[in-house]
């Protein structure tokens, strides 16, 4: 109409920007992770919603999955999200015997989107996790039995049940220090950056690098005991929510066709 003032969204808020840092800005609602109607959660405690409770001076572990990380985000994005995870998970473990004996090998778990945040417990079982050269890429039956070749072999299993989903793979968050540990947390991330260069479809959340620091202050607010308390598996999915945002939206053209993982159908 003739004379009549438009005043368009703001779609500024929802282009990238060159300067942001992953999580510059933390979403309430999920953001564009809620593109993901099916994710899949890969880990151990911390993925678990595990609470550590103590009687009599003895520790008790406890996966209360309703608080994990996962089932926060399936809350936030209306999606549903699977939880193939366990308190005391390792690659090895989840390879060898967890996911066939509760049937995560199989296509009805078929994900569009899966998040693997594995590495905490197979560090304390053997800091040299090894390298992408432990991995066979045109069959995983060959890969070395180190961290790498079970990691390895979790994304190329899951490849062949849905080839064109979606992998974020998690850092371990680093706790201010300066020992084994943390050097083994780097080491850690530097693989899963060479796994995201090597396979298709495949992201960093890297935690590490961009979280709080998960020092004594923290861990005051946000644990209980060795594990997270209820606020603090609430950060996490925020969190990495919100870091999945944000590799979509500085990767649009990645992105379109999530529809459509599943089908044969393309844009």
């Amino acid at each position: 109409m003739k004379g009549e003032e438009f005043n368009p969204m703001n779609i500024e808020e929802f282009i990238a920007n060159e300067n942001e840092k992953p999580l510059d800005r933390i979403v309430s609602d999920g953001g564009f992770t809620s593109i993901f109607r099916t994710i899949a959660c890969i880990g151990d405690s911390l993925s678990s919603g595990e609470f550590e409770s103590c009687k009599d001076g003895k520790a008790d572990y406890h996966d209360m999955y309703e608080y994990s990380w996962g089932q926060y985000i399936a809350r936030m994005c209306g999606s549903t999200v699977y939880n193939f995870s366990i308190g005391g998970m390792t690659a090895e473990i989840y390879c060898e015997s967890f996911a066939e004996n509760r049937g995560f090998w199989n296509a009805k778990y078929a994900s569009q989107a899966y998040i693997i945040a594995l590495g905490v417990n197979d560090m304390e079982k053997n800091p040299d996790l090894g390298s992408i050269n432990y991995v066979d890429f045109d069959d995983y039956r060959n890969n070395k039995k180190s961290f790498a070749g079970y990691y390895a072999q979790i994304i190329q299993r899951l490849k062949k049940i849905q080839p064109r989903a979606k992998f974020f793979l998690m850092t371990v968050p680093n706790e201010g220090k300066c020992d084994a540990k943390t050097e083994a947390k780097k080491a850690h991330a530097a693989l899963l950056y060479n796994f995201a260069e090597k396979f298709d479809n495949t992201y960093v959340i890297d935690l590490f690098k961009y979280a709080p620091t998960y020092d004594k202050e923290f861990k005051g607010k946000f644990h209980l005991a060795g594990h997270m308390n209820p606020m603090g598996y609430v950060l996490t999915a925020k969190m990495v929510a919100s870091y999945i945002d944000y590799i979509i939206r500085h990767n649009v053209d990645d992105f379109k066709e999530v529809g459509f993982i599943g089908t044969d159908l393309h844009g």
